[in-house]
């Protein structure tokens, strides 16, 4: 059989095409490339050459349209026994290449060609073609006959046109040299046989028999040179006449034979036209062919000839010839009948090449799997043949399997991508053949099939002697299908490796990874120190809204970012180590050692560290692989490189990722870091990294060590951070802020010297104070407190955290060709003030005491009021301590004492000391709002509170009630509600409006607490007081609507007061005397207040001594019922007098019920209807009468 044949073969002219002296390969191979363009010969150039010595046989030739075909069989090939029977089997020219260079004697080329031709005596014309020669080789070539060409030294056109020149003689002479064959055959016949014609067992009937059809054979051999000379309509003449001829002698050999030139004439008749007529004719004359060459089957010739190899090759022809998908049925079915007969065949080189030609014609369906079959049905040919160019052959064939059996090597896989990449069509960018090339990487029923034919290429490498693809299969053998292998046979292959290495250069690389597998662990965050934001040069606050890289805590990765967005960003600088994580599993029964292994930057601009690791046998291990950026620009990372089993090869990240999602849905083996013990890890992507210019690196440390700061509640104290430029470029700004959780403890900052340090030079170093205050822990941390330890504490995210923005100088920002992209970004260093907050006091209740004391009734009354709208307290401070803290109320004529009682208890196991002071307001600062900064401090004595006690602390609080009762205090919010003033005199709004009032007393009120030498603080009384003073505020705070005060009268009315008797002025009277006497009763509010007013005297028990059947005290005046009108800000005097009749202790009381009440004194009395009375009652007034001598 022969190769690559179709129904045309029978037209084409076999050339042989030899190298004569020496010529290079690779110009052989060029002089051959440059033969093929010349495979078809039109006839009209042929004409030029061509002339007739005798009328041409070929009646039909189409000189216009036709051509002559031609096959150039470089090396030539032996003489085929069955040249009789199919004259395109004949070498019938022979074409010499010689490199005049390389042999510079033309006799030795001459003589080396004839004897060449010599092998080919079916030849008809045999020329010579020598290249670029030399000058004398041209005055020499003249001499040695016509049989040599020389192509003088010239360029490739002219070249190509001097070859054509040539082809179009050889094409001339050969077709006379066919005419004169024909005109010689026609009259006097020839003798033609075959194999099958052996005259060795030919008896006397078959010699008569051999005789009749010799008439036909000859008419079919003149077809055939008419095809070859382009002659169909010719040649179908004579083929008609031999299938007639051949019909009546019964010889079905030849029958079949001059069948099929007949197709092959009607097929360049038509000029290579396909229509539907011409298929179904070309079919069943096919079928007849196939069904006639196994009619003409010989037992007794089974042995030792036999007719199949041409009945499967004219199956082989219809096959091509129908080789669409259309009629893939078809086809597969005649390929599948040809397969069948190749059991037949006795010469192995006969299966070899239908093997070949049936995985060609599957692959040209796109069956690649059936291709694939055939083709190592082709390698196990070769590898029967023990030599190392069979192995070579099956080796080369195998590598053409391994696409169908998805086992390919990367290199391949590599090339078929790189159109898909120029498209612009890439796996990562859609996700959508993620699945795909799973599926067709990794299929659990291929397995057994795709570890067979690794090995089959793993061996016939071996044999081949090619190390480097007998590493490949092995790697991809152990690397795919190690589940499947018993560790002996891991072992085998291991060495198989170490083998094929040893055989190989120092630093070779391949492109199918072996072992470990290797995933991305994790990108880690930057380090506090090292943070990145981005720089707006144009606002002065350059970091505000500047996302980080890597926040501290959270992942570097912002998790509110959309899905669509196709990568994360990542910042590097130049000359600043860089550390990624990944993992590395050894799934096998082996120590695996490999040698190296450093992150694979094709980017160039980033300098990796190799490391190297040793895995134990199925185990895996986390390992940190670092480098350094070493200039500006993206940086991709798709994998790493390793040195392992003495090759280099890259692993890359997404060969794995596919694989492990493969293995989550089953269509892989297994999962190699399940197998190791290793946790399921979440699949992580490379990020899109960018490389920036150099930047300053802030350090940071606490004076004293950075162990946690630890605090008492409220204890204040200063600690000193040190900042150091580790970087190589100086810090030109900086901002420092606050972040995190208790903020406010945070007392000061001095970011100021830090400024003043500006600019920072690399390797210089600032220290900045910083004063911290305890925060008070709240009830949940109080509760666990004894059962945490102090670090503990440092752990809980509490603490605040010192941020410190800083950056490098700003490029010149009046350049326009500056983009915002340019600029540096800046860095944020994360200061986390490690504080450790033990619980100390702790506040059990606190409440407001309050004690009144019935004033005397005498001639002075107390010190009026100064009457504005300030919230300045009635009464100054006089020089007497007493003074400070009881004193006449100014608006209840009483004397008063208040007290805030704190109730502290002491958890702890030290000791404290409380101490009160309060802050006194200047005189000259009564209107201030707020407290003076001059304001003198009073202080009180200090408290003890032992360990685990409790103790009792009260603090002092002078008056401070508001001295007028204002509307504004309740109607503020009435316009902006729309709702009415009912709804404006709620009690939340009271209490919201004197908020202010509250504060003022609040702050200047300070208790502090010392424990030991060293530890001191303020606590916290604020939310105390507050809440004590809340649920009493109206009454603390508020005057009353009207005061009522009582003094004595000497003097009748109008008369002058200045004589007062010493008695009076002492608050005493005398009984049996009358003693004239004024109620003072004034008016808090701003609007007019009408009253009915009653005065009541009382004895020590209570009851009334004037109104009583048994009087004891007489009276002159009206005491009850007693109607009158009190101005705004105002007040009446009433007079009357009284007559004691029994010394003692007599209670003079003052009250009115206010008439026409407005919504104001309703508000203060909490009335719950406006029909309800209001009535004031004054404070009681005390009396001493004393008996007369």
């Amino acid at each position: 059989m022969e190769p690559d044949v179709s129904i045309e073969t029978s037209s084409m002219i076999r050339v042989a095409v030899l190298p004569i002296g020496h010529v290079p390969p690779v110009l052989l191979r060029d002089y051959h490339s440059m033969l093929l363009r010349h495979q078809s010969i039109p006839l009209s150039a042929v004409s030029s050459f061509y002339t007739e010595h005798q009328k041409s046989p070929f009646a039909h030739q189409p000189w216009d349209s036709g051509s002559l075909r031609f096959k150039f069989v470089l090396g030539g090939a032996p003489p085929s026994p069955w040249e009789d029977f199919q004259s395109n089997r004949k070498t019938l020219a022979v074409i010499g290449i010689c490199h005049c260079p390389s042999s510079p004697d033309l006799g030795s080329v001459m003589d080396q060609f004839d004897s060449a031709c010599r092998a080919y005596p079916a030849a008809l014309v045999e020329r010579c073609f020598a290249f670029c020669p030399a000058d004398s080789q041209l005055e020499d070539g003249s001499k040695k006959g016509w049989n040599l060409m020389l192509f003088p030294p010239a360029d490739r056109a002219t070249q190509e046109f001097h070859l054509q020149t040539m082809m179009q003689d050889i094409a001339a002479s050969l077709l006379m040299e066919f005419e004169k064959w024909v005109l010689k055959a026609e009259p006097a016949g020839t003798i033609v046989k075959t194999p099958l014609d052996s005259q060795a067992t030919l008896n006397s009937e078959e010699v008569i028999k051999a005789k009749k059809r010799r008439l036909g054979r000859a008419q079919k051999t003149m077809g055939d040179y008419c095809l070859l000379a382009g002659s169909p309509v010719d040649a179908n003449l004579h083929y008609s006449t031999a299938l007639e001829l051949a019909r009546l002698t019964g010889d079905f050999f030849w029958y079949a034979g001059a069948l099929e030139g007949s197709v092959c004439a009607l097929l360049i008749d038509r000029m290579g036209q396909k229509d539907t007529a011409v298929e179904e004719e070309v079919r069943y004359r096919y079928s007849s062919v196939i069904l006639h060459y196994r009619k003409s089957f010989i037992q007794e010739n089974a042995q030792r000839v036999s007719p199949l190899t041409f009945e499967l090759e004219a199956t082989l022809k219809l096959a091509r010839f129908l080789c669409r998908r259309e009629l893939a049925k078809e086809v597969v079915e005649l390929l599948t009948n040809a397969a069948d007969g190749a059991k037949s065949l006795i010469d192995a080189s006969d299966r070899l090449v239908l093997y070949v030609e049936i995985a060609r014609l599957y692959g040209t369906l796109g069956y690649q799997r059936k291709a694939a079959f055939f083709s190592r049905q082709v390698a196990q040919l070769y590898l029967q043949q023990d030599n190392r160019l069979a192995a070579i052959s099956a080796m080369q064939v195998l590598a053409m399997t391994t696409k169908a059996y998805r086992v390919q090597s990367k290199a391949s896989t590599l090339e078929d991508s790189l159109p898909k990449k120029e498209t612009g069509s890439s796996v990562a960018e859609g996700g959508k053949m993620l699945h795909q090339s799973v599926v067709s990487l990794f299929e659990s029923q291929w397995s057994t099939l795709q570890m067979v034919v690794l090995r089959e290429i793993l061996l016939s490498a071996v044999r081949a002697g090619d190390p480097l693809a007998a590493w490949g299969a092995a790697a991809r053998l152990l690397r795919s299908y190690y589940p499947l292998i018993t560790p002996a046979g891991q072992n085998g292959l291991a060495s198989a490796l170490s083998n094929s290495a040893d055989r190989l250069p120092s630093g070779t690389r391949c492109a199918d990874p072996a072992l470990p597998f290797i995933r991305l662990y994790s990108f880690p965050l930057h380090p506090s120190q090292m943070d990145i934001v981005k720089r707006n040069p144009a606002r002065e606050d350059w970091w505000a809204g500047a996302a980080n890289t890597g926040p501290f805590i959270y992942t570097p990765f912002s998790k509110g970012e959309p899905s669509n967005n196709s990568k994360q960003e990542l910042i590097w600088i130049v000359g600043e180590p860089v550390q990624i994580l990944v993992e590395l599993a050894n799934p096998c029964g082996f120590d695996l050692r490999v040698d190296s292994i450093y992150l694979s930057v094709p980017s160039g601009n980033f300098d990796a560290f190799p490391v190297t690791v040793n895995l134990p046998p199925n185990s895996s291990k986390v390992v940190t692989l670092s480098g350094i950026p070493t200039s500006v620009g993206p940086v991709t990372i798709p994998g790493c490189t390793v040195h392992c089993f003495g090759v280099i090869t890259e692993h890359l990240f997404k060969d794995v990722d596919n694989l492990l999602l493969g293995a989550t849905q089953g269509l892989v083996l297994s999962d190699p870091f399940r197998c190791c013990g290793s946790a399921r890890l979440k699949n992580i992507s490379v990020p899109s990294i960018s490389v920036v210019p150099p930047l300053p690196l802030l350090v940071s440390r606490v004076v004293g060590g950075d162990g946690a700061i630890i605090l008492h509640e409220g204890e204040i104290r200063d600690i000193w951070i040190s900042l150091a430029n580790a970087g190589t470029v100086p810090v030109e700004q900086v901002h420092v802020s606050l972040s995190g959780k208790h903020q406010d403890s945070v007392l000061f900052i001095a970011s100021e010297t830090l400024k003043s340090a500006l600019p920072l030079r690399p390797g210089a170093e600032v220290t900045i104070p910083v004063t911290l205050k305890a925060w008070r822990i709240v009830l949940a941390d109080a509760d666990t407190a004894a059962g945490r330890s102090a670090s503990k504490h440092s752990k809980d995210g509490n603490s605040p955290t010192l941020l410190i923005h800083y950056a490098g100088t700003l490029p010149n920002t009046g350049d326009p060709s500056t983009e915002k992209s340019d600029v540096p970004p800046g860095r944020r260093l994360v200061v986390p003030l490690q504080i450790c907050v033990l619980q100390g006091l702790s506040f059990v209740k606190a409440r407001l005491l309050s004690m009144e004391i019935p004033a005397q009734v005498g001639e002075n009354l107390p010190k009026p009021v100064h009457i504005d709208n300030s919230l300045t307290e009635g009464a100054v401070g006089t020089p007497n301590k007493m003074d400070r803290l009881v004193k006449i109320d100014p608006f209840r004529g009483s004397w008063g004492l208040r007290f805030l009682e704190l109730e502290l208890s002491n958890p702890t196991d030290v000791v404290f000391e409380i101490s009160v002071s309060v802050q006194l307001e200047n005189t000259d600062h009564e209107h201030s709002l707020s407290v003076d900064r001059d304001a003198t401090e009073y202080g009180y004595p200090k408290t003890r509170i032992d360990r685990d006690c409790s103790a009792r602390v009260l603090i002092p609080l002078e008056h401070f009630k508001l001295p007028v009762l204002d509307d504004s205090f309740f109607v503020k919010d009435n316009q902006a509600d729309g709702s009415g003033r009912s709804y404006s005199f709620s009690e939340r709004n009271t209490k919201a409006e004197l908020n202010a009032s509250i504060k003022n007393l609040i702050s200047r009120i300070k208790v502090r607490w010392q424990s030991g030498r060293n530890s001191s603080g303020e606590l916290n009384i604020k939310d105390a007081v507050q809440a004590a003073l809340q649920t009493s505020v109206m009454d603390v705070l508020l005057p009353d609507p009207l005061t009522f005060c009582f003094r004595l009268s000497r003097n009748g009315p109008g008369e002058s007061n200045d004589q007062v008797d010493s008695s009076a002025s002492k608050g005493s009277v005398m009984a049996h005397e009358m003693t004239p006497m004024e109620v003072m009763v004034r008016n808090n509010t701003k609007e007019l207040i009408k009253m009915s007013l009653n005065v009541v005297c009382r004895d020590v028990a209570g009851e009334d001594c004037v109104e009583c059947a048994n009087a004891t005290v007489l009276c002159s005046g009206v005491l009850g019922g007693i109607t009158m009108e009190v101005p705004p800000l105002e007040e009446i005097k009433h007079s009357f007098s009284l007559y004691f009749l029994v010394p003692g202790e007599y209670t003079l009381i003052a009250a009115a019920m206010i008439e026409d009440a407005n919504d104001i004194l309703r508000a203060r009395a909490r009335t719950k209807s406006s029909d309800e009375p209001i009535f004031c009652r004054g404070p009681p007034y005390h009396v001493r009468v004393v008996g007369t001598a």
